[in-house]
């Protein structure tokens, strides 16, 4: 079975800063490219950041382009999303997913929010 783990998300203020992290297993972790969406109260689920394991590109959505990171730890089937400068219009839960461009996998999301 494919899971993907999410955990770090928190309560902070804005300005702080957050370190999401998600544990994949179940399936290939070099095929493919892993990432994060994110759905905000009232609003749709959003693409936020996607990583290739195989070469290490990535993407960013235009909302989080110098704010946010995303990394991956390939030994330990690890993704990481390093939030930086959150601003209160990043308050959503976050949800880790494969594969990024359209994800078939959901974790079960891990709530952030900020506060002004």
């Amino acid at each position: 079975d494919v899971q993907l783990q999410a955990s770090g998300g928190g309560l902070v203020q804005a300005g702080g800063s957050l370190r999401l992290s998600c544990a994949a297993s179940g399936f290939a972790f070099d095929v493919g490219a892993i990432g994060w969406f994110r759905q905000a109260p009232g609003k749709e689920r959003e693409g936020v950041s996607c990583i290739s394991i195989s070469d290490g590109s990535t993407y960013y959505a235009d909302s989080v382009k110098g704010r946010f990171t995303i990394s991956s730890d390939n030994a330990k089937n690890l993704v990481y999303l390093q939030m930086n400068s959150l601003k209160p219009e990043d308050t959503a839960v976050y949800y880790c997913v494969f594969p990024c461009e359209r994800p078939d996998y959901w974790g079960q999301g891990t709530l952030v929010t900020v506060s002004s």
